[in-house]
């Protein structure tokens, strides 16, 4: 049986992935409205990561016999600028999951949930790629500044990013 501690803070981290998937939906919103398609793109994959974020926390909490207590998801914004600030969102929002992540950890280990410590790896790791992702995009946009050539090509590559099969998170 999982403790009281370690099941409220899944519940509320739980509530922080299905906040991220709400916010980088909003974001596709936005660049699909001025036809930035390739942004729009990585922000609907990244939405649907976060969705499978939510839900491998969610059938962990399940499975150890745990209870999901879903709570009310905040609006996220939905006016933004450019597309360098609203990328440089999404790192910021990245280093703030990390955070929280961190956190979830911290109970994990004060509580002795060992199999929870073992699972928040996965995590762990995952962040790391997370924050690399959104860093290196920010960088090539601080480098091209408002060049639109630069910004095309930059779109155009984010056009290629799939998501990844359905199960591949829940099964990492």
């Amino acid at each position: 049986m999982i403790k009281k501690a370690v099941q409220e803070a899944f519940n509320e981290q739980i509530k922080n992935e299905i906040y991220s998937a709400y916010l980088y939906l909003s974001m596709n919103a936005h660049f699909t409205s001025v036809n930035l398609n390739g942004f729009a793109n990585w922000m609907r994959v990244q939405s649907g990561e976060e969705w499978l974020h939510a839900m491998k926390l969610y059938d962990f909490l399940l499975d150890r016999g745990g209870k999901a207590i879903l709570q009310a998801i905040p609006q996220p914004p939905t006016d933004f600028k450019s597309p360098l600030e609203i990328m440089q969102q999404v790192y910021e929002h990245e280093q703030h999951v990390t955070e929280s992540i961190h956190k979830l950890y911290e109970v994990a280990t004060k509580e002795a949930d060992y199999p929870a410590q073992v699972m928040l790896h996965w995590f762990i790791n995952e962040q790391v790629e997370e924050e690399k992702n959104a860093s290196e995009i920010v960088e090539r946009l601080k480098i091209f500044g408002d060049n639109p050539t630069a910004l095309f090509e930059i779109d155009q590559e984010l056009k290629t990013r799939v998501a990844a099969p359905a199960g591949a998170a829940a099964a990492a």
